[in-house]
């Protein structure tokens, strides 16, 4: 598959990917390279691994970083009730043979509780491993990362190192919240995921929704993206969009401007936080919308 056959691909999945968006997911997927994506909250970065499941018709296995993440959340820990059970059941049988034997009885991959990341490495057929959000995590939890990155495998002390029984296409997202260490950057290729410009949005929105007024939905991409550039906390994201578009279609708005006070209304859809609603107010609702309806 080339990276256009890729590009359309995702189309065919209501994807719309930037040329250079397909093409470092092409060579990530080709070389077996992870993909560090990185921009604001609402681009479309988590999607693209939902996607590449989809097309590649495989399994998505989430891991969703969160300050304090460890190993034992996110690689492996032992299944420490079944090993109690088992230990309590050697001792009441007083069988000695069975005794000598129990800890390396309780310490195999029978009482081995997966987790993402050791569970992406060991699928017969290779999975998506989506890494969300990455930058929630401490710095201390990269350092786990680097060995299932490099080698694609995880050193587990009772058993040994764990290969990789087929490679995952590995997708990493991060908002930015906090720089990444270099170590971690240079495993990946690294794409910024910026706001679609015009043409594009309005591709996404046509495609997600395609029985919308070509007329509104100019509108409502004009509009959206005059918003994004105001002072706002949470600047609006493509979900948000598309959300606002099946909003307005549902109260049957056919322009922005038939009604001021329903559209300020709808405007919960876009803004996200109690100062961005405050700092909103109609008046600046109808300026931007005097910007796309003529």
């Amino acid at each position: 598959m080339s990276w256009k056959k890729l590009q359309q691909s995702l189309a065919n999945e209501r994807y719309i990917a930037s040329d250079e968006l397909a093409m470092a997911v092409y060579l990530a997927t080709e070389q077996q390279r992870p993909l560090l994506l990185e921009g604001a909250a609402g681009v479309g970065k988590t999607e693209i691994a939902k996607q590449l499941a989809d097309i590649h018709d495989t399994q998505l296995i989430r891991l969703q970083c969160y300050e304090g993440l460890d190993a034992s959340t996110s690689i492996y820990e032992w299944n420490y009730q079944k090993q109690l059970l088992r230990v309590q059941a050697v001792r009441e049988s007083l069988a000695d043979d069975l005794a000598d034997d129990v800890e390396s009885q309780i310490f195999s991959e029978a009482y081995l509780l997966k987790r993402p990341l050791l569970e992406a490495i060991t699928q017969s057929k290779a999975p998506v491993l989506l890494i969300d959000e990455i930058d929630r995590a401490d710095e201390e939890f990269e350092a786990y990362l680097l060995e299932v990155l490099s080698d694609y495998q995880v050193s587990i002390p009772e058993l040994g190192t764990v290969k990789a029984t087929s490679k995952p296409i590995v997708v990493l997202t991060s908002n930015g919240s906090r720089d990444l260490s270099d170590a971690l950057r240079r495993r990946c290729f690294y794409t910024y995921v910026e706001y679609p410009d015009f043409k594009t949005e309005l591709a996404i929105l046509k495609a997600r929704i395609p029985d919308l007024d070509n007329s509104l939905a100019e509108q409502i991409v004009g509009f959206v993206q005059s918003l994004r550039k105001e002072e706002l906390e949470k600047k609006p994201g493509v979900a948000e969009m598309l959300d606002w578009s099946a909003a307005l279609a549902g109260l049957g708005i056919s322009k922005l401007n038939d009604d001021p006070v329903e559209l300020q209304a709808t405007m919960v859809c876009l803004l996200k936080t109690q100062i961005d609603q405050y700092s909103m107010p109609r008046e600046v609702t109808e300026r931007l919308v005097g910007k796309v309806v003529a």
